[in-house]
């Protein structure tokens, strides 16, 4: 028996907002979580902006016990663990007893890199001789499970806990992941998402790579501009976010809140052929999974109204979209609307997919589709292919009924979920 899957839960926690109020006024209003960066400055950084949730003091001990607290410099665990937990007081579900696991419900909780910081402060104190000093918890905040694994003992969930790593595709592969994990019936509920940590020490490859804007240093707030022709590379960010997906007979029996039902998605891999590179999609596998993305959702290309892009405000936006019109053979005024939340928020890596599927999920509870920013100048070769009015510059009142969302990351990986206004 095949199950529906429901998305019952959100939790957040980005650049342009902590909390689900939050992050819905941002993106409802254009606002950024964009800022500049003193440290960034002072270690002579190309790019000194960069998007980091902004955490009031005191606010981590809604999440951490004191002990838990003793050491902790992991940043994206911290990210995780708020939006996993919010996610999940949000579906309106509770913690499972001392004494025994809730064995129909896991996580997919994914992540690029975990706890650098960490990891900076390790070798130093080991290279000092000071092993001892690293304290109990060091283990558990730089391995990469160890955001399920904390997710995993704070909510006491018996199902898979586990960690998916696919670079900037890892939140949107982990909702697949979790949704084929309970429409095949072997759980009722999946925690997923991804999380990312922030600082210099994560950001430092892509601005030797020269791949993040220079020349926004004073002007943070403009330095994200997907679509636009004057992009000039990504603004890196970082952040978490998580869904909760559940079986609809789970949903319903609980008499849950639905804020969309998942269709269905596809995962794959260019392989690094055919024009795709570590730093560039194959054209082709991008168009597949789109294509295989419907079809396993059971839908057709017109049914798609609105995309949730990649879209990172670099020179490969213009081909994504491409490809978009390519796979879904359409374009100009019947291209579906599209937008990308890196002008908002920058590009969370590894967080990326998860808060990019939380705001879209969020356009059906709205009834808006989200505005894109910084596309004063939209880039010639999108216009050849999409109509301007199909990328608002902002927010409309337009309730989509079906929303795709893809990611592409590094070393050639592509992830695409279909959600739908929920339809009893």
């Amino acid at each position: 028996m095949e199950h529906r899957v429901v998305v019952t839960g959100l939790g957040i926690c980005a650049p342009n907002g902590v909390t689900l109020d939050d992050f819905t006024n941002s993106l409802k209003k254009g606002s950024g979580g964009i800022s500049f960066q003193q440290e960034l400055k002072d270690l002579n950084f190309g790019c000194q902006v960069a998007g980091i949730p902004n955490i009031k003091d005191g606010y981590v001990n809604k999440y951490f016990t004191p002990l838990q607290l003793k050491g902790l410099n992991a940043s994206g665990l911290v990210y995780g663990v708020i939006a996993g937990t919010d996610a999940w007081t949000d579906a309106g579900l509770s913690k499972a007893e001392k004494d025994e696991p809730d064995w129909d419900s896991g996580i997919i909780f994914g992540t690029g890199i975990l706890g650098v910081d960490k990891f900076r402060e390790s070798i130093h104190l080991v290279d000092a001789g000071n092993t001892r000093r690293l304290g109990s918890t060091s283990v558990i905040q730089t391995m990469a499970s160890g955001i399920s694994a904390y997710l995993g003992g704070i909510l006491g969930c018996g199902n898979q806990v586990t960690t998916n790593s696919s670079a900037c595709t890892t939140g949107t592969e982990g909702v697949i992941m979790a949704y084929d994990r309970i429409r095949s019936g072997k759980a009722k509920r999946i925690l997923t998402g991804s999380c990312s940590d922030s600082g210099p020490y994560v950001w430092g490859g892509f601005d030797a790579m020269r791949i993040l804007p220079r020349k926004y240093n004073d002007t943070p707030s403009k330095a994200s501009r997907p679509l636009s022709a004057s992009a000039a590379g990504f603004v890196p960010g970082s952040g978490a976010g998580a869904l909760v997906l559940e079986s609809l007979t789970s949903a319903r029996e609980r008499g849950a809140r639905i804020y969309a039902e998942v269709l269905g998605g596809a995962i794959n891999s260019g392989g690094q052929r055919g024009g795709g590179s570590m730093t560039a999609p194959n054209s082709a596998s991008v168009q597949r999974c789109i294509k295989m993305a419907l079809k396993n959702s059971g839908i057709v290309s017109k049914d798609i109204e609105a995309i949730n892009g990649h879209l990172t405000a670099t020179g490969k936006d213009p081909v994504e979209v491409r490809n978009w019109s390519l796979a879904l053979e359409r374009s100009g005024l019947n291209f579906p609307f599209i937008n990308s939340f890196k002008g908002i928020m920058g590009h969370g890596l590894a967080a990326a997919g998860s808060m990019e599927c939380v705001a879209a999920v969020l356009q059906f509870k709205e009834g808006q589709i989200f505005g894109n920013v910084n596309i004063e100048d939209l880039h010639p070769e999108i216009e050849k292919i999409v109509h301007k009015s199909r990328i608002p510059v902002k927010t409309i009142n337009f309730k989509p009924n079906t929303i795709a969302k893809a990611s592409f990351g590094f070393g050639d990986v592509n992830a695409c979920a279909i959600f739908r206004t929920y339809k009893d």
